[in-house]
C-alpha cells in the first residue's frame, strides 16, 4: 500500500480539527446543561442534592472553564490545518499529482475547516 500523500494526510488533519472542535461544543453544552441543573437543584433546596452540592457545582464550573480554554489553541491549529490544506490543494492541482477523488475530499475537508473558522470569528465578535 503506498504511503499517504501530503495531500491527504493535510487533509485528514483538518477533519481530526473539524470532528475534535464539534465534540468540544458539545462537552461544553452539555456542562452547561449539568451546571443549570444543579444550581436549579441548589436553589430549590431538592431533596436529590448531595450533602457536597457547592463543591460538585464549584467542580463543574472548572470543568466548563477548562474546556472554554481549549477553543482558543484548536482555533488556531485549525486555522493552520486550513492554511496547509490550501497549499496541498494549490499543488496538486498544478502538477497534477493529486487524483480527482484525493482533490474532492481535500476541498470539502476545506470547506468543512474554513466554515468552522468563520464561525469562531462569529462568535468571538459577538463577545466583544
Amino acid at each position: 500500500m503506498a504511503p499517504p500523500t501530503p495531500l491527504a494526510i493535510a487533509t485528514q488533519a483538518v477533519n481530526r480539527l473539524v470532528k475534535e472542535e464539534s465534540y468540544y461544543h458539545k462537552e461544553q453544552a452539555s456542562q452547561e446543561k449539568r451546571i443549570a441543573k444543579l444550581e436549579e437543584d441548589i436553589k430549590n433546596n431538592s431533596s436529590d442534592l448531595d450533602s457536597n452540592a457547592e463543591y460538585i457545582l464549584k467542580q463543574e464550573k472548572t470543568a466548563l472553564d477548562e474546556t472554554k480554554a481549549v477553543f482558543e489553541p484548536l482555533r488556531r491549529r485549525i486555522a493552520d490545518a486550513v492554511e496547509k490544506l490550501e497549499e496541498q490543494i494549490a499543488i496538486s492541482e498544478s502538477d497534477g499529482t493529486g487524483s480527482e477523488e484525493e482533490l474532492a475530499k481535500a476541498k470539502e475537508a476545506l470547506k468543512a475547516g474554513q466554515k468552522v473558522a468563520e464561525e469562531e470569528d462569529e462568535q468571538e465578535h459577538e463577545e466583544l
